[in-house]
């Protein structure tokens, strides 16, 4: 109703760079094109670095920042807490945000392990507070469509799930030794960083792993001290080099509980593939295909069409039928990348407002922990390994 002023949820974020841009943009937007609830307003940005922090703060629209995420949490005027920083800090941080009742949203993976995972959601659920996990890509309009077809039973039983993310950023091996590249911030390197991903697709689109066996290797041993600039760029800072600890690609074989057979890949070192996540679903009255990198479009192909007329047919996920974009453009008006948070802040807001719990969220993250801990097992052992709970 026009003129009704709606409530205000009051946002704090801890961290700035490139999911910081990504989610600050979701919250200034989303009441533009969503009749959300609640108004997200922001309010408070943290950072260790006071300079490029209060940069942030000015460049992203927040009211004010601190440089101490402690003091960001302790004050009155915060409602949600939304942690882009490393991975290695995710627990301390979403644990004491719950303890001190704000609601919580996270970036993926949601902790270096299975330990501190279970611990975060420990504490939200003894809190009470809403909380997520940033799987934004569940969120794209044709992703969401596929599930839907899938749920319809358009697909049959399914056969088989290929998942693979393909990136190209560390190729060069004078790349620096950044944070990502370090397993005690960032807990592995592809398998976490963009292999989590796929997982939780996975999991979205056709259910629960009951099995899984992997490999997983490291090309570049050692690169030059740097850190990130911005996006997945990077500097070097010295001529000194480290070592890289954690896995510059990994392949996994699954079976599924419901009998479907999983095919797996993730690595860093796809040249020419920017960002490349994809899936194929084979199932006995059709296949889906779906790639990022054209994220628009669904690929979609049915055994029942007739013959002469049969094969995959491409969907542009555009129409107002589909999920989510009769908030935007009309049909064949493409919408990108940050509309993916857009969706994904809008369902947190919803949950938090209409008092139920939003997914993917940290039960979502524990079981994805549970699955990358056991691929990295699997590749130290050689062996299959049944995913427990």
């Amino acid at each position: 109703m026009v003129g009704v002023k709606k409530k205000e949820i009051r946002i704090g974020m801890v961290g700035y760079q490139f999911m910081g841009k990504a989610h600050s943009h979701a919250y200034r937007d989303l009441p533009f094109y969503f009749d959300n609830p609640l108004k997200p307003v922001l309010k408070a940005i943290s950072g260790r670095n006071e300079e490029a922090v209060k940069e942030a703060q000015k460049k992203m629209g927040w009211e004010s920042y601190e440089t101490d995420w402690r003091a960001l949490i302790k004050r009155d005027d915060i409602d949600v807490i939304d942690i882009v920083t490393p991975n290695h800090t995710h627990a301390e941080i979403a644990i004491a945000a719950a303890e001190a009742g704000k609601h919580i949203i996270t970036e993926k993976p949601l902790a270096l392990n299975v330990e501190d995972a279970k611990r975060m959601l420990t504490a939200v659920r003894k809190n009470g507070v809403k909380h997520m996990i940033c799987h934004n890509y569940r969120f794209v309009p044709a992703v969401q469509y596929a599930k839907q077809l899938i749920d319809e039973g358009r697909l049959g039983k399914i056969y088989h799930y290929r998942g693979s993310y393909l990136q190209d950023f560390i190729i060069d091996p004078n790349f620096p030794l950044i944070w990502r590249l370090q397993k005690e911030i960032s807990g592995s390197g592809a398998l976490g960083d963009i292999g989590a991903h796929s997982i939780d697709l996975a999991r979205f689109l056709i259910g629960e792993f009951k099995e899984i066996v992997s490999t997983m290797d490291t090309f570049i041993k050692e690169r030059p001290i740097g850190e990130m600039t911005g996006g997945l760029s990077a500097k070097g800072n010295s001529e000194e080099m480290g070592e890289v600890t954690v896995d510059d690609a990994t392949s996994f074989l699954a079976r599924f509980e419901n009998g479907a057979l999983g095919n797996f890949e993730a690595t860093r070192f796809a040249a020419g593939n920017r960002n490349k996540n994809k899936f194929e679903i084979n199932g006995e009255k059709g296949s889906i295909r779906w790639d990022m990198e054209n994220m628009n479009n669904l690929e979609v192909y049915f055994t029942d069409d007739e013959e002469g007329v049969q094969g995959f047919r491409m969907i542009n996920c555009t129409e107002e039928v589909h999920p989510y974009v009769g908030a935007y453009w009309p049909a064949g008006h493409i919408i990108g990348y940050e509309h993916t948070f857009i969706h994904l802040m809008d369902e947190f807001l919803r949950g938090i407002a209409g008092d139920y719990q939003p997914s993917p969220n940290f039960e979502d993250g524990v079981k994805n922990q549970i699955l990358l801990e056991a691929i990295e097992q699997s590749a130290k052992d050689k062996k299959w390994i049944e995913i427990g709970s």
